[in-house]
């Protein structure tokens, strides 16, 4: 998917405060955390047609009105996936604002986990 300019220095504006982890990081920081937060920021109809095994749906469009009821925890660790790694790193800036203080964003996102042959729903 072609992104425009604008779009694009949004997230270089952001990304610098955003932690990135890989898929392969993601993996094992779920099979050492078990109550890691997995938490799927794409649009509703992306989160039907598939998903991370175990991940919840919180869609950018929502995450701020609701993650305080979700994930009450600010210092639970969280790590968020859209479908390639930019709405995912602005969802993170946007809870880090809001108080979260151990939250990544999984580059490459739902293409990546799928390219490695991750576990999916």
């Amino acid at each position: 998917m072609d992104h425009s300019a604008a779009f694009l220095g949004l997230i270089d504006s952001v990304h610098p405060k955003v932690r990135d982890v890989t898929v392969e990081q993601t993996r094992a920081r779920l099979l050492e955390n078990p109550s890691l937060q997995l938490v799927d920021v794409r649009e509703d109809n992306e989160w039907s047609a598939g998903h991370i095994t175990g991940a919840s749906h919180l869609g950018k469009g929502v995450i701020e009105r609701d993650i305080e009821t979700r994930i009450p925890d600010k210092n639970a660790e969280i790590i968020l996936y859209c479908g390639g790694g930019f709405r995912s790193v602005l969802a993170a800036d946007a809870i880090q604002k809001m108080g979260y203080t151990n939250v990544a964003s999984m580059a490459g996102g739902w293409r990546g986990w799928k390219a490695a042959g991750a576990p999916v729903e």
